[in-house]
C-alpha cells in the first residue's frame, strides 16, 4: 500500500470554503479508479499551527499514486485545488 497525506492552508478558510473543498475531494472517489480509500476533514481547533483541511488517500503502489496524479478527474480536482489553496504540505510513504 502507499500513502499520500496532504494538509491544506485555504487563501479564504470560510467555513464554506473548507467543506466545499472537502467535498471536492470526495468527489474523487468512484472517479478515480486508483484511490483504494480516501479521508478528508476540516480543522476542528483552529490552532496557530493548524491547516484548513486534511486529505488522506491509500493505493495499491506507489504507481498508482503516479497513475492518479495523472488521471484527468485528479487533474481537474487539482486545478480546484490550486486555486483556493495558499500553502500545502505533504508526507508520502509505503
Amino acid at each position: 500500500m502507499f500513502t499520500h497525506i496532504v494538509l491544506y492552508k485555504l487563501k479564504n478558510p470560510s467555513e464554506e470554503n473548507k467543506k466545499a473543498l472537502q467535498e471536492k475531494f470526495q468527489s474523487m472517489v468512484g472517479n478515480v479508479p486508483q484511490i483504494r480509500s480516501l479521508e478528508s476533514g476540516t480543522d476542528g481547533l483552529g490552532l496557530d499551527r493548524s491547516f484548513d483541511v486534511s486529505l488522506y488517500v491509500k493505493f495499491d503502489s506507489k504507481q498508482g499514486f503516479f497513475d492518479y496524479k495523472d488521471y484527468p478527474f485528479h487533474r481537474n480536482v487539482a486545478e480546484y485545488v490550486h486555486s483556493v489553496v495558499e500553502k500545502s504540505v505533504s508526507v508520502d510513504f509505503e
